[in-house]
């Protein structure tokens, strides 16, 4: 599939507006689909039969969870924010820009990085199935590899937007970029007001998975001082 759509070019993205004939309504909710249950069932038969160790699975689990994502992609993104001879080879080269700071990986030889403006609100899906960079987001959430996500980003992204409720003007364009099993991508948001001089760890807790697919928006000064207040 090609990474990127326009009702009438191909210039880097899915637009708002963009039509598919294919559709159904948004939901949360964290009940077993079949294949989730397909898959459990198998790791039930392997692990019975000796071919997969459950301890070695939660550790691998665990370390995307914890040790890997989403804190690789917030430190890139803070680090673009503060830095911006690094935001611009982020943006250039985000494989390369990733890279730099240590991160390495399968899903990362091909990843692309767009940013976020006032005039531009970017948000990735995967249409086909559920490709993205472990590496630097982490275990992708359920969400994303829901059949009514995939589609309903494609037909109506300020509505999915809505659901996560996010808000943007009508001014603002939404660009909807479509990962692929050789391209990925992760979202450069919009740096929250009263940062400035802030250090890059400081940064990097605002940064949040959603706001790296776009259906997020990085934390405000009030929200993490809420967090943080005893």
């Amino acid at each position: 599939m090609s990474q990127d759509h326009d009702d009438h070019h191909h210039d880097g993205g899915l637009h708002d507006g963009h039509h598919h004939e294919h559709g159904s309504s948004h939901k949360h909710g964290s009940d077993l689909s079949e294949m989730q249950l397909r898959v459990r069932a198998l790791e039930t038969v392997l692990t019975e039969k000796g071919y997969v160790d459950p301890a070695a699975l939660d550790l691998i689990i665990e370390a995307y969870e914890t040790r890997i994502g989403p804190h690789n992609g917030a430190r890139a993104i803070a680090r673009a924010w503060a830095d911006l001879s690094f935001k611009r080879t982020l943006l250039d080269d985000a494989t390369a820009a990733v890279a730099s700071l240590g991160v390495t990986g399968r899903v990362g030889d091909h990843l692309v990085a767009v940013e976020n403006t006032p005039q531009v609100h970017n948000m990735v899906v995967c249409t086909l199935c559920s490709c993205y960079p472990w590496e630097v987001l982490g275990l992708p959430p359920t969400w994303y590899k829901s059949a009514p996500y995939r589609s309903r980003a494609v037909i109506d992204p300020r509505g999915v937007l809505a659901d996560f409720g996010v808000t943007l003007p009508a001014s603002t364009d939404i660009r909807v970029w479509d990962s692929t099993a050789e391209t990925r991508f992760m979202v450069v948001p919009l740096r929250p007001a009263g940062t400035e001089g802030w250090s890059e760890q400081k940064l990097a807790q605002l940064v949040t998975r959603d706001c790296m697919i776009g259906t997020g928006v990085a934390k405000s000064v009030a929200a993490l001082a809420a967090e943080v207040a005893p």
